[in-house]
């Protein structure tokens, strides 16, 4: 997790108005997170911090290419990525007022660290059943795995044959 202190934003030396803030995010990032669903990427973030009175307003951009393994026939391959995200972290007198929406900063606070929320938004963005010719792109598919499976499939080959028992259960109407 130290190597995660570079996606610390010192806010207190800031001024207040729009400041902008690049990171590249590369396999060691995801290494850091023990269950991540991602363990690839190449990806290129962009947070623009708003720095008001009495808030912070944390907008990222984020894109670039995550691998992951095709639930067909489990090659890996590129999935595309973009992702917009906004959050907003306000200044609070108690800081008891977290909540998943507004992140709540003390007058002790003088940073904040983006790297949880940037591995939660591109896990989010992974898609829940990652298939490699999805988006239109040249069939990554294994053909030799696809046929295997097309080979191994339950109904191939076989004819509608029914266990006599369900015919016998049918008549019982």
């Amino acid at each position: 997790m130290k190597s995660l202190k570079t996606y610390s934003i010192p806010f207190t030396g800031l001024k207040l108005g729009k400041h902008h803030f690049d990171y590249v995010i590369g396999n060691a990032f995801f290494d850091e997170f023990e269950y991540s669903l991602v363990k690839k990427a190449d990806l290129q973030c962009n947070v623009e911090l708003e720095k008001q009175e009495t808030m912070l307003i944390l907008n990222f951009h984020i894109n670039g290419t995550i691998g992951m393994n095709c639930d067909k026939c489990l090659a890996e391959f590129p999935q595309t990525v973009d992702i917009h995200e906004q959050q907003i972290a306000k200044f609070s007198e108690e800081g008891v007022d977290d909540n998943d929406e507004i992140i709540a900063l003390t007058k002790s606070d003088h940073e904040i660290n983006v790297a949880g929320l940037i591995y939660e938004y591109v896990n989010v963005a992974a898609p829940l059943i990652a298939v490699c010719n999805d988006e239109g792109n040249t069939s990554y598919c294994d053909k030799e795995m696809i046929d295997r499976l097309n080979e191994l499939s339950a109904n191939s080959g076989q004819e509608d044959k029914t266990d006599p028992r369900w015919d016998v259960l049918k008549k019982i109407k």
